[in-house]
């Protein structure tokens, strides 16, 4: 169930441009359960559709509890076409999700009893660097494969420096 830690210094196989969403909720009022906990649920349902369907672009993801009142994932994309495509796609549980929320934001449902929020960063290749020890796949390497790090450089102006065209070259 659990991974195996992976020996040594490992860095992330990531090329190219990496879409990094973070997204979550804050329990405003603990007793307003009927209003948090169905967003809690229907985001575990958007994750498992997205797990479904690996063709829509998300390639890893972690859920983290900030607090006892914040919960979020970061989700690690293949593009920011693909996140877009999926936030706008008629067909996905999202679409559905969001015009329930919007619904109830509107009608006052949601106001002061449980918060939701986003930050989504497009990462150009060159613009990220990881290293990890004697680590399980994690992050953007649990989302991407694992390397020993020698692949990108031992150090961190070397794994800057990185770029998958030049193995052409």
């Amino acid at each position: 169930m659990f991974a195996k830690p992976i020996p040594g210094f490992t860095t992330a196989a990531a090329t190219g441009e990496t879409a990094v969403l973070l997204i979550g909720m804050r329990v405003n009022r603990f007793w307003a359960v009927h209003q948090w906990v169905p967003v809690m649920l229907a985001m575990f349902r958007m994750l498992h559709e997205l797990d479904r369907e690996p063709e829509r672009g998300l390639r890893g993801k972690i859920m983290l509890t900030a607090s006892p009142r914040t919960y979020y994932v970061v989700q690690y994309w293949e593009s920011k076409e693909k996140l877009y495509r999926y936030a706008t796609a008629p067909d996905a549980f999202h679409h559905r999700v969001w015009k329930i929320v919007n619904r109830k934001v509107k009608g006052g449902d949601l106001r002061g009893r449980v918060g939701l929020w986003h930050e989504a960063y497009i990462v150009p290749e060159g613009s990220y660097e990881c290293v990890y020890f004697d680590m399980p796949p994690f992050g953007l390497a649990g989302a991407t494969g694992v390397l020993p790090v020698e692949g990108r450089g031992r150090t961190a102006k070397q794994r800057f420096a990185y770029r998958s065209d030049s193995e052409d070259a």
